[in-house]
C-alpha cells in the first residue's frame, strides 16, 4: 500500500514556482545583486523536487501570514555537496 504525499499541498508549505530568466534578470537588478547571493535550496528539497526545479534555477516562495502579509523571497537551487 503505498501512497504519495503531494508536499505542495501541505498546509505549512509556501508556494513555490520556478522563476523566469526575465523575472530573474528583473530581480537581480532591483536588489543589485549576483545569483551567488541568493539564499540557497538544495536539488533534493521535496518542494524543489516537486515543482520539477533544476540546479541554476531561481525559486520564489510567497508564504501568507496574518501580521506581514504576503512576502515572498527567492532562493537558488543548488546540488548537495556529497559526503
Amino acid at each position: 500500500m503505498s501512497t504519495k504525499l503531494d508536499v505542495l499541498k501541505h498546509a505549512m508549505v509556501p508556494d513555490h514556482t520556478i522563476m523566469s530568466e526575465e523575472d530573474v534578470r528583473t530581480l537581480l537588478s532591483q536588489y543589485n545583486i549576483t545569483t551567488e547571493q541568493l539564499p540557497k535550496i538544495f536539488h533534493d528539497d521535496p518542494a524543489v523536487k516537486a515543482i520539477d526545479a533544476k540546479v541554476d534555477n531561481v525559486i520564489r516562495i510567497v508564504r501568507i501570514s496574518h501580521t506581514a502579509g504576503r512576502a515572498e523571497s527567492y532562493r537558488l537551487v543548488i546540488r548537495r555537496p556529497k559526503k
